[in-house]
């Protein structure tokens, strides 16, 4: 499945660092899911463990979530809602509503800054999985306006309802996390204590590596700039919990000379333009993190930090572009970063 046109691999990488200790065996899983790659380590519970019915059970996990929500199949379950222009109660799978239900919850608490019904305004600018040529005018970005927004869905115990019959969803920034997190379960439920799942760059992970350390997650260093020699921007090291980035630098169109990213802003209905280069999010879950990094992108520094200060269960870090063309690294309180090449600032 291809779940964008060029999803953005932003950048986890396991950094494992090296020591002269033991390492401890570890069990490596990789392939390709939602249009990127994943991988997953962990320690096996028993020497020279039999992987292979766990490759099998976590590709399992990850096709029924992309019958479900990905709108670049045109069968799945939410290419299906998007077709239909009934306004009448959609019955939907449990993890298709749990998804939605998440999404209109944090659409809630970020002011409408994230929003899952923008599949139509993905499309005019020419992301998604029917892009558009050429660069709408206001006219057509009004029209799709008309009957974008999060209020414009409803979800009961088993259906979700659109009040508008053009009203078509998007699950692209919150999907991927969490399906993070239910392969992350799976592994779980079958007694692994020390791992890590990523995919596509967002992570949920616990306990420690082989080198029984906390796991090393390097944030990407966004393209341009001076010091894109540089692969990652800063590194920090958890036992346990998720972590989500977005950013525009890898999938952007041009707009009267200037480069814009293809996060669009659902009130605007226009490509956001901001000094945010990327934002991290950290949280208990991979679907949290997922969608608020995309909300935050969003918005303003300024404003994002004042978000994330008012819900502590999650957690950000921001690379900025300064305003003399150097680039900071902020976070919100709690953050620790153990490692950057840019000016950390709180």
């Amino acid at each position: 499945m291809n779940f964008t046109r060029a999803q953005l691999l932003l950048g986890f990488f396991v950094c494992l660092i090296g020591c002269s200790q033991q390492q401890r065996e570890l069990i490596h899983f990789s392939g390709l899911t939602m249009g990127t790659t994943y991988s997953i380590k962990a320690i096996p519970l028993e020497k020279n463990m039999e992987t292979q019915i766990l490759k099998i059970g976590i590709d399992s996990v990850l096709f029924s979530l992309d019958k479900q929500m990905s709108t670049w199949d045109p069968n799945s379950e939410i290419s299906q809602f998007n077709l239909t222009h009934s306004t009448e109660p959609y019955v939907i799978s449990e993890s298709f509503r749990m998804v939605v239900k998440e999404a209109l919850d944090v659409s809630e608490k970020t002011d409408g800054f994230f929003d899952i019904t923008v599949f139509d305004l993905m499309g005019i600018w020419g992301f998604g999985p029917d892009p558009n040529s050429g660069i709408p005018d206001q006219k057509q970005i009004e029209t799709i306006l008309s009957f974008t927004g999060h209020e414009k869905i409803n979800v009961t115990e088993k259906t979700i309802i659109k009040k508008h019959p053009g009203t078509k969803l998007d699950l692209n920034a919150i999907a991927k996390g969490y399906a993070v997190d239910e392969v992350f379960h799976f592994l779980q439920s079958k007694g692994f204590i020390d791992l890590f799942v990523e995919i596509g760059g967002e992570v949920q992970c616990a306990g420690r590596n082989q080198l029984n350390k906390y796991w090393s997650i390097g944030i990407e260093n966004p393209s341009g700039g001076n010091k894109s020699n540089q692969i990652f921007a800063a590194i920090v090291y958890s036992d346990g919990g998720a972590v989500a980035t977005s950013g525009n630098y890898r999938n952007f169109i041009e707009l009267d000379g200037e480069i814009l990213g293809h996060t669009i802003n659902p009130k605007t209905g226009y490509p956001i333009r901001t000094n945010v280069l990327s934002v991290t999010v950290l949280s208990n879950t991979c679907m949290v993190a997922d969608a608020w990094a995309t909300a935050l992108m969003v918005m303003d520094y300024e404003t994002g930090l004042k978000k994330v200060t008012e819900n502590p269960y999650i957690k950000a870090i921001w690379i900025l572009d300064a305003k003399d063309g150097s680039r900071v690294v902020a976070k919100s309180v709690g953050v620790k970063i153990d490692d950057s090449i840019y000016e950390i600032i709180s």
